[in-house]
């Protein structure tokens, strides 16, 4: 049978650092920074040491391009939800679509949002496009801003509000700790909505 690395390798550069990023982020959720070595990871997909330095340089590039690729899956899972005439409905569609990120790609939520790898600080040009994944967010609280459709407060706070709700919500049922998760997502994005989207008339309850 061929190695993850030898499959991997026959799909070209972009499929081989996936597979190798894969490997290291299941590593690092299963068991934590110690897993995170060169050879361990190598070991796990089937090559040489020579081809992880070769495409991240060492271990801090390589925990560098786990958080990167955390972030830019994240932005391609939002990227696909579709423009709705009704930015409300929007809105709900990307709360939705963080979750199932989240879901999908549970092993990298800790890199993004955690301290999964101690001492580990991203560089500018990588929180740059992190933060970047927030805009979305504040560009679609926005657009319902434009129509009438919320209540008096500043986009910024409620697009904060709606992120620390998913996130608190969506770590919790990783962590195996919150009952009945669709009973909860859907409680909170009701809760959520009547009381900061306005009546559907656009007026002030």
């Amino acid at each position: 049978m061929p190695s993850a690395y030898e499959r991997a390798t026959e799909q070209g550069e972009e499929a081989l650092r996936a597979t190798l990023l894969d490997a290291a982020s299941a590593l690092l959720s299963a068991e934590g920074p110690q897993a995170l070595a060169m050879r361990r990871i190598a070991g796990e997909v089937g090559c040489s040491t020579t081809v992880l330095y070769r495409m991240f340089g060492g271990k801090n590039g390589l925990a560098e391009a786990l958080y990167s690729e955390g972030f830019e899956r994240f932005q391609q899972r939002l990227n696909t939800v579709p423009a709705n005439p009704d930015p409300r409905l929007r809105l709900l569609d990307l709360a939705l679509a963080y979750r199932d990120n989240a879901l999908q790609q549970r092993n990298y939520y800790g890199l993004m949002f955690g301290q999964a790898i101690p001492g580990f600080v991203p560089g500018e040009e990588v929180s740059r496009r992190a933060i970047a994944s927030f805009t979305v967010l504040y560009d679609a609280v926005t657009a319902c801003a434009s129509a009438g459709y919320l209540i008096d407060a500043e986009p910024l706070s409620i697009a904060s509000t709606l992120w620390a709700t998913m996130h608190g919500l969506v770590s919790l049922e990783l962590a195996g700790l919150l009952p009945e998760p669709d009973a909860a997502f859907d409680t909170a994005l009701r809760g959520l909505t009547t009381g900061l989207f306005a009546p559907a008339d656009g007026t002030s309850s």
